[in-house]
């Protein structure tokens, strides 16, 4: 007798003869006998019975062509094999349409959804074959019943789900200074320690790349000022020798001198000690500046992950206050600001700039001159961001001025916001760890089910109840993920297991990654905070203070709960306020087809990332900053600000620093500026102009715009899913 199925995806469930018998009672209604009752039920006993313990669907089904042949109903036989080879058929050809989108390099949701993956190059399309075909394995195979059905009912989104069965982890902050003081192996050779900055440099994007092709996230540099500081020295005093060399002189007394700071300045009116002494900074700076540009190119044009994709690279830097690091800094602004290859803007790595009283942000602080400079930047190429270190959850108790090393205790952001920095298991520190991995939860869909509900209380208490139901399968399937991961062996990550991820020291190539990975954190995210509030109040955060009442409520209540689910499955779990590039039309588009059009709610062609005020809601600047300030404390996952400034920035970087009070006045963790920019896609020239339409250096039409996506820029929007085409022209201008 059948007691259980094993079913198409491997699942093995109970046996329900109530299934055969539909399934005949259905090819029955095809033909023009009808329905036979008492041949129904005598050909699901007789397989029930005479079944193995054990079957899976095709041998039932095999079994019920061969009884019906049998019997005198030949033509129900027909229909039943006809409506089994349609089955197969379409199950098939689901497949096959996608890939028939990809091999004809179709512009749709799967082929754009990343905008900094080129999916129309051999790579590119190799890699969204297999991502394609890796997404129903793992939904067959991989996931819980209960995670399973939330995906499937739009509940919830697993990011990165394609790369699930790699084990791989998302992103880590380099701690840069290990490659470059030991130096690493990776494929089939191995680098030396650096001994001069441009090696430093080159050794910073290997580590980088390398690092990408191991992982599914982005890659940053913690603190890229210090880690390359030691090697401007080392290059000065290159510089010295190479001086030696030629004048004959013994200078090692120059070698350890002091120096305020490296500025390429004239030789004119030097001479002695003095004259050789700036002719070495003067070459060292230039060195410096070289190797920026190097590192800046290089980032824009390496590829990793099979050749489709420059690497997803964030740096920070702006607390060293020596005058190697403040040259760093100089040269890289400088290089940043001029532009590469025809001038255009950079879109990696995504630089940050890290804020901090006392160093750089108040006039009589030492690299005031160099934040300046970094609005400047700014308010031309988009980059730096601003990570404000004074926010009261940035800052760590162990920070110390005077400590050299004091970078470990600074937090260090990923471009797209990822927020990596408290820890259970571990220092208080973004060196050395990252995200493991993510799921972001569809909190709009969970309003929109309570809107029947009348009176308003009654209304928000099922909210809460569907939150937090969804929020513990969210905390599961993240452990799920994680029991999967920790089975990885070291090996499996050359670089990241054996100099980057914190204790992976201790690790052999054949022992499981389980030891040190808890240093990691799982996020849990949340997408459409505004159009959440709309379905439940009638309006969003931006426009009623009661709604964002409701709104820090929501927020806090999740904070609260990934509290418990730290301590009850011992995990770093964080709130992330979600990046959303390809999710932000997914959602939309199920629930859409679900409930309609709602104005306000899924009447355009997107949802609001994460807890933002929506970007097509005129405000100023300063109004959208505190209704969206209180919610960086309870996203300690990873967060963002963004302003929408009108008319060209370049020669207003004031504009810039305007914003970067606002969020230290407001306590906010982390801030960026957007702007008008246009790009020639022909020849690369850029101005502000916002009629441009030929561009005036090579007479092309083919003018795009420079805009931010998520966290990082794009260089054109061609790539860019519907979802946030249709985000990109929504967006207003926010008044200073």
């Amino acid at each position: 007798m059948i007691q259980t199925v094993v079913k198409r995806d491997g699942r093995i469930v109970g046996f329900n003869d109530q299934k055969i018998q539909a399934a005949i009672r259905k090819a029955m209604l095809h033909t023009d006998k009808g329905e036979d009752e008492h041949l129904i039920v005598r050909i699901t006993d007789h397989i029930a019975t005479k079944g193995k313990a054990q079957m899976s669907v095709e041998d039932i089904q095999d079994a019920v062509e061969v009884e019906l042949m049998k019997s005198a109903r030949k033509d129900v036989a027909q229909k039943y094999i006809a409506y089994r080879n349609q089955r197969s058929i379409a199950r098939k050809a689901k497949t096959r349409d996608v890939f028939m989108e990809i091999v004809n390099i179709q512009k749709n949701e799967v082929t754009r959804e990343n905008a900094n993956m080129n999916a129309d190059t051999p790579a590119g399309m190799m890699m969204k074959f297999a991502s394609e075909s890796t997404k129903p394995f793992v939904d067959d195979y991989l996931l819980s019943e209960e995670v399973r059905d939330a995906v499937k009912h739009n509940y919830i989104h697993i990011h990165d789900k394609d790369y699930y069965p790699t084990k791989s982890l998302t992103c880590v902050q380099h701690p840069l200074d290990h490659i470059l003081n030991h130096g690493f192996v990776a494929g089939h050779g191995s680098s030396r320690p650096a001994k001069r900055i441009e090696t430093a440099a080159v050794l910073a994007c290997i580590s980088l790349e390398t690092c990408q092709n191991e992982m599914h996230g982005g890659q940053a540099i913690p603190a890229f000022d210090f880690y390359l500081a030691p090697f401007v020295r080392l290059s000065y005093q290159e510089e010295l020798r190479n001086l030696e060399q030629l004048t004959g002189q013994p200078l090692g007394h120059l070698m350890d001198a002091p120096i305020d700071d490296y500025l390429e300045l004239p030789l004119d009116g030097l001479d002695g000690d003095d004259r050789l002494k700036q002719h070495a900074i003067n070459k060292t700076v230039n060195r410096v500046h070289q190797a920026m540009e190097a590192f800046i190119h290089n980032m824009n044009t390496i590829h990793s992950r099979g050749g489709n994709q420059v690497v997803f690279s964030s740096i920070n830097y702006g607390t060293d206050t020596s005058a190697e690091g403040r040259c760093v800094m100089r040269e890289l602004l400088k290089t940043t600001y001029e532009g590469v290859g025809n001038g255009e803007t950079a879109i990696f790595p995504i630089q940050i700039w890290k804020k901090k009283r006392g160093v750089n942000y108040l006039p009589d602080d030492r690299n005031y001159d160099l934040y300046q400079y970094a609005c400047k930047v700014t308010a031309r190429r988009f980059f730096p961001n601003f990570l404000n270190l004074d926010a009261t959850f940035n800052q760590n108790e162990r920070w110390r001025a005077d400590d050299p090393e004091r970078y470990r205790w600074e937090i260090a952001t990923m471009g797209c916001r990822t927020r990596v920095f408290e820890n259970r298991y571990g220092d208080k520190t973004s060196v050395g760890r990252g995200n493991l991995s993510f799921t972001t939860i569809n909190i709009v869909r969970l309003a929109i089910e309570c809107m029947q509900v009348a009176d308003p209380s009654e209304r928000i208490n099922l909210f809460f109840a569907k939150l937090d139901h969804t929020l513990d399968v969210t905390a599961r399937q993240l452990d799920e993920r994680f029991q999967f991961q920790k089975t990885a062996y070291a090996k499996q990550f050359p670089l990241l297991m054996t100099k980057l991820w914190n204790g992976c020291e201790k690790l052999g190539p054949n022992d499981t990654i389980e030891s040190v990975i808890n240093q990691g954190t799982l996020g849990i995210g949340f997408i459409g905070l505004a159009e959440c509030l709309v379905a439940l109040t009638g309006k969003h955060h931006g426009e009623s203070d009661e709604s964002q009442q409701l709104g820090l409520r929501i927020v806090t209540y999740m904070r609260d709960r990934v509290k418990q689910f730290s301590e009850h499955y011992q995990h770093n779990y964080s709130v992330l306020a979600t990046p959303a590039e390809g999710l932000s039309g997914k959602f939309t588009k199920v629930d859409r087809k679900e409930f309609g059009s709602l104005p306000g709610i899924t009447d355009r062609d997107y949802y609001t990332n994460s807890n933002h005020v929506p970007v097509y809601y005129k405000c100023s600047a300063r109004h959208k900053a505190e209704v969206e300030a209180p919610y960086h404390d309870l996203t300690r996952g990873g967060h963002i600000f963004y302003v929408e400034i009108d008319g060209d920035a370049t020669h207003n970087p004031q504009a810039i620093m305007a914003v970067v009070d606002m969020m230290d006045r407001l306590n906010m963790g982390y801030g960026s500026v957007n702007h008008n920019r246009n790009r020639c896609m022909e020849c690369g020239y850029e101005n502000a102009d916002p009629h441009m339409e030929t561009c005036p250096k090579c007479g092309s039409h083919h003018i795009d715009r420079l805009q931010r996506i998520t966290g990082y820029l794009v260089g054109t929007t061609d790539r860019w899913n519907h979802g946030k085409l249709a985000e990109l022209n929504d967006r207003v201008q926010h008044s200073l």
